[in-house]
This record gives C-alpha cells, structure tokens and sequence, in this order.
C-alpha cells in the first residue's frame, strides 16, 4: 500500500533524537519492512537521519515564526493543505500521530473533499489535558474540536494504554474503534550485548572502563543506565539519589538530554557520586544499541503520579537483554509480567529502588536469568511489525 504518514506536532522531528521521534521512525520501519510505501507529510524534521531512513519521501510543510495562538492557527492551516496533498496523492491510507489542532484525517474521510482515503489515528497521550496542565492552551475550543473530529474519523484510534483508550472514548471515538496498541521494540536493530569472556573486547568492556577507570577496575563494576528525556516525570533525580545510597560498586549511565540535565549534574555533584555517573546528552537513535550495550541494569524510575504512557525505554531494555527495575506503576507491572523480567519497586521510594540495584549489582547470575527471559518477551510479544500488522489488519482499505 501507499501510506501517507501524517506528523503536525511542531515538537517532534521525524528525525529528531527524543523517544517520540524514535516511535515515529519504528512505526515507518516497521510498514516499509513489510513492503509498504510510506511518504511522511510533517512540520518538522530535525537532522539526525538514520542510514536505513536516508530513503525515505519527507514533505515538510514549514509553519511560519510565530507562537501561542499563531502557532495554533499555523498547525490547523498545514493540516487542511497537507489533507488536500494526501488526497491528490492517491494515497490509499492514512496514518496519524495525534497532534492538536490537527484535522487532517477528518478531512481526508470527509467525501465531499474527494475520494475519501481511510485513516488510523495513534494517540500516544491525552494531549489537551497535558497542553493545559504544562503548557498554555490558547483556542481550546479549536483544539478539542479537531480533536473530536479526528477520534470520529478514524477507521481505527490505536491508543498506548487503557487510560489513553479511555480518555479517546470519553472525547467521542466510537468504542468499536478503539485499538490498545501499546509501544514496541525493533527487536533487529536493538539486539543483547555479546557475553563478556577472555575474548569480549567490545564496546560492553570498554564504556564500563569510560566511567570506571581501568580495565581492571571494570571487571569488578556494575553499569545502570537510564535512555529517556531527563524531564520531571521520568524519576531520574530518584535515580541518582538512589545510587548514592547502593553499598556496592555501581555507576550510572545517563542517556538523553533534556530540561533537567543541568539540574541532575547539580545533583549529582551535591550527593558526591558526580565520579560515579556519566551524562551523555542527547544521543543520535542508531547509537542507543551500542550504549544499551554497555549496561548491566536498565531502570525506569517514574515516580508516583498520574502514568497513561507507554514507555519506549522498557521494550528497549527488554530487548537488550536487560534486567530491569522500574516503578510499579501504570502497565510496566504487566509488561514485566508481574517481575518475572525485572524488579518492580514502589514509585517514588528511594530506599526500595536502591535495595533493588544492590540486590541485582549482587547477582550476576539472577541479571542474565531476567535478561534472557526480557529478550524472550521482546521477540515473542512487542516486535513493532507485529504491532503494526495488527493494526492494519483491522483496517478496511481498498488499495488504488
């Protein structure tokens, strides 16, 4: 099929480095690797192009300078000329990052505007709601109008999690409609570190030495690592807390950047494990493997609180054969089956999370029980082409 892909978020580049964008190029992998055509139609682009993506059709559609209500107005206008593109494209389906003030697949299902072209709409968070709380909100009768719009429209609104499927049902998506689609992994491309051994010599041993020092020093050293933005919401202050209370020789890899990174350096130094702990910044998508790669831990610390998101972070981990410890909060309880693939610790409390990194800095043996079981699951249940078979399977398309 042609798949015309439809990004209008000003925040988020197709080829940008935070974990939307991420989410953005496993969705177009996963339909490409399975033969489709997919042209992307977005507002922004960012530079850091994969190599496997340098291909790809891009049709950025510029909004002029402007912010606050301007912006609003310059998101809605692209969605009506980029709908207009998609149609006379011959485009025979539709898929869309939910993006306020975006009524692009309400228009392309709308007969009047032309041959209709059916449309999957995704919804990764409720984003009025989030624009209200954390942001300012200026025309929001314009926002949940579109809003409501394209939940109507949509053959199918693949939602990450019940919560987010719920919120879709309460703005008027029909409930028949409403797919749980929660996020996946490239099992391919994020793939399990080699094994140490005499023979190792890979980028496992060496990024320990980064932060350890020697070699030698390495061998006796547990690396946790922690991908993801560094905003509020994501617990990486109680990280670092909690590694200043583990009794055993553990460093912390931090990758990703964001408006907290300034602050945790801050933290770190004022805990005195600023030496124990390496703040990469922000870190192009190809490179997160080899990173993942040099760890022993993966953790996702959310603290407590409201949590309707999928988080990337946790399939990526499964993926690289990673035990994981992570809050028990929101759908990470059933990801890790229960703790059957990690250890679950109560959001917010430092003490559990630090116990937990000691518990498994402790046990090699019990870390690659978890890894191998993470791998497992990864390959059997959250491969992002199952994902997306999945939904186009629901769809009913007519290819031109």
């Amino acid at each position: 099929m042609r798949i015309a892909y439809i990004l209008l978020d000003p925040g988020i580049g197709v080829f940008g480095t935070k974990g939307a964008s991420v989410h953005v190029q496993e969705v177009i992998r996963a339909l490409r690797a399975d033969g489709h055509e997919v042209t992307v139609f977005c507002t922004r682009v960012d530079e850091h192009v994969p190599a496997d993506l340098s291909d790809l059709e891009v049709r950025r559609h510029r909004l002029p300078k402007g912010t606050g209500a301007e912006r609003e107005q310059a998101v809605a206008t692209a969605a009506g000329e980029i709908a207009a593109a998609i149609t006379a494209g011959g485009f025979d389906l539709a898929y869309e990052r939910y993006s306020l003030f975006s009524d692009a697949l309400a228009r392309l299902a709308d007969p009047a505007a032309g041959p209709p072209v059916p449309g999957i709409l995704e919804v990764n968070a409720p984003l009025i709601e989030e624009q209200r709380r954390h942001r300012h909100l200026h025309d929001e009768s314009a926002a949940l109008g579109a809003t409501r719009a394209q939940l109507q429209a949509a053959q199918v609104v693949s939602c990450v999690s019940p919560a987010v499927a719920a919120w879709s049902r309460g703005q008027g998506a029909e409930p028949d409609r409403v797919v749980v689609t929660p996020n996946g992994v490239n099992t391919a491309r994020i793939t399990p570190r080699p094994h140490r051994g005499a023979d190792l010599g890979t980028a496992g041993t060496a990024r320990t030495a980064d932060i350890a020092g020697t070699a030698d020093e390495a061998d006796a050293t547990v690396t946790v690592g922690f991908v993801g933005t560094l905003k509020p919401w994501h617990g990486t202050d109680l990280l670092l807390r909690a590694l200043a209370r583990t009794h055993g020789d553990l460093r912390l890899d931090i990758c990703g950047t964001g408006p907290q990174q300034e602050e945790l350096e801050q933290l770190a130094a004022e805990l005195g494990i600023a030496d124990r702990v390496l703040l990469r910044g922000a870190v192009a998508p190809e490179l997160v493997p080899a990173v993942l790669h040099g760890l022993d831990i993966a953790v996702a610390p959310y603290p407590a609180g409201e949590h309707y998101f999928s988080p990337l972070k946790v399939y990526e981990y499964l993926a690289a054969g990673l035990p994981v410890v992570a809050s028990a909060i929101g759908t990470i309880p059933e990801v890790l089956r229960d703790g059957e693939l990690g250890m679950l610790v109560e959001p917010g409390d430092i003490d559990a999370l630090a116990a937990a990194l000691d518990t498994l800095a402790a046990d090699p043996a019990r870390r690659d029980r978890l890894g191998r079981a993470a791998r497992e699951a990864a390959l059997a249940e959250h491969d992002w082409r199952s994902r997306c078979r999945g939904l186009l399977a629901r769809m009913e398309v007519t290819v031109r």
